[in-house]
């Protein structure tokens, strides 16, 4: 299993907020790419993946959606329906289904409630989970030790804010996908390929 943290400072956190203009809502529209970038693959949704966005927009911040799609049963029953062009209808919902003072299960698989950056940082640290912060100044992701069961943090087009960034590389080990600034989508797909290949020839 691969986690992702995803951390928008701009995303809106009322399902009201999203309409047809993914970029006029928080760039929502990065979100949407980033869920596609961690869990399609050709004629597939990933299994072995599973997606934490923060969102941290107006007007009720900060809402965690945690998402790790069901593959098997039947749709309607066991599991939704996740096509390229549902996923901003999905977190629209997942949105509105919100409710104060609990964690809700929108969706099998689909999970929202209140919850800021650091506090699921330092919850996955104390689950001794394996976390890298994804920083243009880190080791290449292409020789850096990646252990079992990684958690990949990332920021929106604005980058994580300064102050959580320092803390983070309390918890982290920075990594790099190279010099050039990529979409935080491509960049997922790169580290999604990375651990793939790794799995595939026995190295993770």
């Amino acid at each position: 299993m691969r986690e992702f943290i995803y951390y928008s400072r701009t995303a809106p956190t009322s399902g009201s907020a999203i309409g047809d203009d993914l970029q006029e809502a928080g760039r929502i529209d990065i979100a949407v790419h980033t869920v596609i970038g961690v869990f399609f693959l050709s004629h597939k949704i990933r299994s072995d993946a599973k997606l934490h966005l923060l969102f941290a927009g107006p007007p009720d911040p900060v809402k965690h959606l945690e998402l790790q799609p069901v593959t098997e049963g039947k749709t309607g029953i066991d599991k939704i329906y996740l096509g390229k062009k549902d996923v901003s209808g999905v977190l629209k919902k997942m949105l509105y289904k919100y409710r104060e003072g609990e964690k809700r299960e929108v969706f099998p698989g689909f999970w929202i409630e209140k919850k800021n950056f650091m506090e699921l940082v330092k919850e996955l640290d104390k689950e001794r989970r394996n976390l890298y912060i994804l920083d243009a100044d880190g080791e290449d992701i292409r020789t850096v030790n990646i252990e079992k069961d990684p958690v990949f943090i990332l920021g929106d087009h604005r980058g994580l804010p300064d102050k959580e960034f320092k803390r983070l590389k309390q918890y982290c080990t920075p990594v790099s996908i190279g010099k050039r600034t990529y979409f935080a989508s491509q960049t997922v797909a790169v580290v999604n390929n990375e651990i793939d290949r790794r799995e595939d020839e026995g190295r993770l």
